[in-house]
């Protein structure tokens, strides 16, 4: 049975996200900067699963540890599809989001509502000191908002806007979030093959 999970991620918002939908599996769950870990990973990968494998894989073999990965991004119809792969590095990964945020709205500009489709793209990735890598995928829709609203997000949440609820994903308590949101239905995913194959190991 596995001692614990290295989650590959400093990003203190998104480790409270986790730990709420891993916290059933009895497995503490801790992030690099909680195991002392600090690595550069070179994320090439084309796709957001190759990108989720790179960084839990590169963890995995540095600790010989379990180890989850993510890779997500926003992809906007209109803009081809971007940032997708790029989204934390677009415009450079020091660039706060309300500059990213404005861009891509000013990017926008003129483009009519039923053409604003987006969404939010989740590749979730554990890697096993025996190899063995196993991904999962979750996906929100929306569409991109005219300005940015809500303070309970990160990212592009502010202008990501969900019609069915009348609001963007940042103006969603975190309970609700984690239930529709790209990454918590990648980690639901991820927790029941995790029930698997630990079981197997038990």
């Amino acid at each position: 049975m596995a001692g614990r999970i290295i989650f590959a991620t400093g990003n203190e918002g998104k480790m409270k996200e986790i730990k709420m939908i891993l916290g059933d599996l009895d497995i503490p769950v801790v992030s690099m900067k909680e195991a002392g870990i600090i690595a550069d990973i070179d994320e090439n990968g084309e796709t957001f699963e190759e990108n989720a494998r790179i960084k839990a894989k590169t963890i995995c073999e540095m600790t010989g540890e379990m180890v989850l990965a993510d890779d997500s991004g926003l992809e906007i119809d209109a803009l081809n599809k971007e940032p997708g792969v790029y989204s934390a590095r677009y415009m450079g990964e020091d660039t706060s989001y309300h500059i990213k945020n404005a861009n891509l709205i000013q990017r926008l500009e003129g483009v009519p509502d039923e053409k604003r489709t987006a969404r939010f793209v989740c590749a979730m990735a554990a890697a096993f000191p025996d190899g063995k890598t196993i991904t999962t995928r979750g996906i929100i829709e929306g569409r991109i908002g005219y300005e940015e609203r809500g303070e309970n997000g990160f990212g592009y949440d502010p202008i990501f806007y969900l019609p069915e609820y009348g609001c963007t994903t940042a103006e969603l308590s975190l309970e609700k979030k984690n239930k529709l949101s790209h990454r918590g239905k990648a980690l639901r995913a991820m927790r029941e093959k995790l029930k698997d194959h630990l079981g197997m190991q038990k």
